[in-house]
């Protein structure tokens, strides 16, 4: 029986990057506007990056946000399901690989009924616009909740501290959109 290759998690990458970089902790800190202790959980596995904190993490980085997520395999299926960044309840997909210099990157993603992000919100430099393809969301946008709907969409300021649950009784997709200056 063939044995299961281990498949290294994302944080072993930014730390890798990091390290290959020369940069400190204390650097990445300053330069993400991240706390020293979650880049450490980051680079440990024990926390998983949003889609905002992996691009402030690559951008810093000087990388393509989907280079972090990507393992290193020959075949095509492989590679696209390399693309599929899953955590426990969302997961989420680049639909703009090897975007590294760009500003605009596009996300599909999937968040399990009932479920959101595990942790603090997330805020990053820019702008995010979601779109709703299918169930029913509250995305919190510092103290404001937004619920929406299939074929509904919202457009806001990603430096405020912001959230997304699925309060539906099936997976939502949504398509973001997020821009980085």
């Amino acid at each position: 029986m063939a044995k299961k290759k281990e498949v290294t998690h994302v944080g072993v990458r930014i730390k890798r990057a990091r390290l290959d970089k020369k940069l400190s902790l204390d650097a990445m800190a300053n330069e993400t506007g991240l706390s020293k202790d979650f880049i450490k959980k980051i680079e440990s596995g024990e926390q998983r990056p949003s889609v905002g904190t992996l691009l402030q993490l690559s951008r810093t980085l000087q990388l393509d946000s989907g280079s972090l997520l990507k393992e290193p395999d020959d075949s095509l299926e492989a590679r696209a399901d390399a693309y599929t960044k899953r955590t426990d309840h969302y997961a989420y997909t680049p639909l703009s690989p090897g975007a590294e210099n760009n500003h605009l990157k596009a996300f599909r993603i999937v968040v399990e009924a009932g479920a959101g992000h595990e942790g603090v919100g997330f805020q990053h430099e820019g702008e995010e616009f979601a779109y709703v393809l299918d169930g029913e969301v509250e995305i919190q946008v510092g103290d404001h909740i937004n619920v929406l709907k299939t074929g509904e969409s919202l457009h806001f300021n990603s430096g405020i501290k912001h959230d997304l649950r699925n309060i539906g009784d099936h997976d939502a997709e949504l398509i973001v959109v997020v821009y980085a200056p």
